[in-house]
């Protein structure tokens, strides 16, 4: 069963991380490139004011862009991508899927856990984005998480109403709480830029997570036979 796991979890995230960083090197990462540029613009004045009356300007160190900054971000993917895979092949031994299209459904569950519902209230953020206190959000995102987790599980698995209707409760609790927000919201990025940047976020994470599930559950099934 581990084996069964591990090997259905490592094949499903090497696919699912390739397919994710493809995507974000076409889309995501160039929006990132040019918000950069206007967070840069306004960092090298500020550097100046600064430093020119030593008689010289500081370079702040900024990682190389091309094939390191893709490779950095292709071995994220696979860590998260593989951990993903590991929780989908999981939770297929409590409940497998029946068909390999089901492996959508866990996928598009997984989107809306961990990509959607946080997005609701905490939007992708480009370089220059003002934000709330950092430790603030992050309860607040994996209260989300948990959250919308259990209330999908009861919605989907759940046979009394009353259980189904406590999970969409659970949906919506974390939602009528509010996301922590800043006292100002500014951005150095143009807000169109910022708009495009939501879509690619939200739509890469909607193809990465289907493609995770649907592999995972592929591999699953066929690893189950073999087995």
């Amino acid at each position: 069963m581990i084996k069964r796991i591990a090997r259905t979890a490592g094949f499903a995230g090497l696919l699912a991380a390739l397919l994710l960083t493809l995507l974000q090197s076409l889309w995501v990462t160039p929006l990132i490139l040019e918000a950069e540029t206007y967070e840069n613009g306004v960092e090298h004045s500020h550097a100046e004011e600064h430093d020119y009356a030593d008689g010289h300007v500081h370079e702040s160190w900024a990682p190389e862009d091309g094939w390191q900054r893709t490779l950095a971000t292709g071995l994220s993917n696979l860590v998260v991508a593989v951990g993903f895979a590991l929780m989908l092949a999981g939770l297929f031994t409590l409940h497998a899927p029946g068909k390999t299209w089901n492996g959508l459904l866990w996928g598009l569950g997984g989107f809306t856990t961990f990509s959607l519902a946080p997005s609701l209230g905490l939007p992708p953020e480009l370089p220059g984005t003002e934000a709330a206190d950092l430790l603030l959000r992050q309860y607040w995102w994996i209260g989300t998480a948990v959250a919308t987790s259990i209330g999908l599980v009861l919605i989907a698995f759940a046979r009394s109403w009353s259980l189904r209707i406590s999970g969409a409760v659970l949906l919506a609790i974390p939602h009528l709480i509010g996301a922590p927000q800043p006292e100002v919201h500014t951005n150095l990025a143009p807000e169109t830029l910022a708009n495009q940047f939501i879509l690619a976020s939200l739509v890469t994470n909607a193809l990465f997570w289907a493609a995770l599930g649907l592999s995972a559950a592929w591999l699953f099934r066929r690893n189950s036979r073999n087995a």
